[in-house]
């Protein structure tokens, strides 16, 4: 799912309704945002780490518009998006789409401010990259544009500059793993922070370790109105399961034409 900008308004998604649920209780009138808190909650007395993915797809299955995922949106799925956000320890990303999704660190807003504050959490989460090979570099906008340093899960065979490099550029450097990310020692590592409600981002190739990991929670997943006919990828790569993992359905949302849809494990 991608770091959307404001919505201008403009463009085949801008005359939509607002957000109403159609499931479990089709009867509720629009959704206001302490709703759609609750509807996206994170159990309460967490002793580990809770994994919520996001993803934004289209009709035909693709996961990306001219090679990113904000023109898939609207503004019921960037709503919903940033509320997750500020519901969460600990933004979950990939190397890969937090190049390409052009990533920085959370700022301050008013909105953020206030609810962080009201669920108890901490003023911002921090963002944490999986990168095997430590590719992000101290110069990007995650590690330079941020107020909470990023915190970079890698591994022992990352080139050790690559870390140190990183380390001195502020960063948390946590190496879990030999030639790839132990994603279950990542978690581990989150849970010594504190860091337990995980909105995980994407992109594919993590979403789909992390279903071999038996690490997904929740699965919120925005139904685009849109066609694309393209190559793009689906939103799950990598690893092939024996056999598919069961979930079930939490709730639906409907924003003009799209849909919002959340499983639980």
């Amino acid at each position: 799912m991608a770091v959307y900008q404001a919505w201008s308004g403009h463009g085949p998604h801008a005359l939509i309704d607002a957000v109403h649920t159609l499931w479990p209780d089709p009867t509720a009138a629009e959704a206001t945002d302490q709703a759609l808190e609750s509807v996206y909650a994170y159990p309460e007395n967490l002793d580990r780490p809770w994994v919520q993915v996001n993803f934004v797809t289209s009709l035909d299955g693709a996961v990306s518009v001219g090679g990113r995922s904000s023109g898939l949106s609207g503004p019921g799925d960037q709503r919903v998006f940033h509320i997750h956000r500020d519901i969460c320890d600990v933004i979950l990303v990939g190397a890969a789409t937090a190049l390409i999704e052009r990533y920085r660190g959370l700022k301050r807003n008013e909105v953020r401010a206030e609810r962080r504050a009201r669920l108890g959490l901490a003023e911002l989460p921090p963002v944490a990259v999986v990168t095997a090979k430590a590719s992000i570099t101290p110069d990007s906008l995650l590690v330079s544009d941020t107020i909470v340093p990023p915190i970079i899960l890698t591994c022992e065979s990352a080139p050790p500059d690559r870390r140190k490099a990183l380390a001195d550029a502020g960063a948390d450097v946590v190496v879990v793993g030999d030639e790839d990310v132990d994603l279950v020692a990542a978690m581990t590592e989150l849970n010594r922070r504190g860091l337990r409600r995980v909105d995980c981002e994407g992109g594919p190739r993590l979403f789909g370790h992390m279903i071999v990991a038996e690490l997904v929670d929740q699965l919120c997943l925005t139904l685009s109105p849109l066609l694309t006919a393209c190559d793009a990828g689906r939103i799950v790569g990598g690893p092939t399961l024996t056999a598919p993992r069961g979930m079930k359905l939490h709730a639906v949302l409907r924003d003009g034409d799209f849909l919002m849809l959340t499983y639980r494990r």
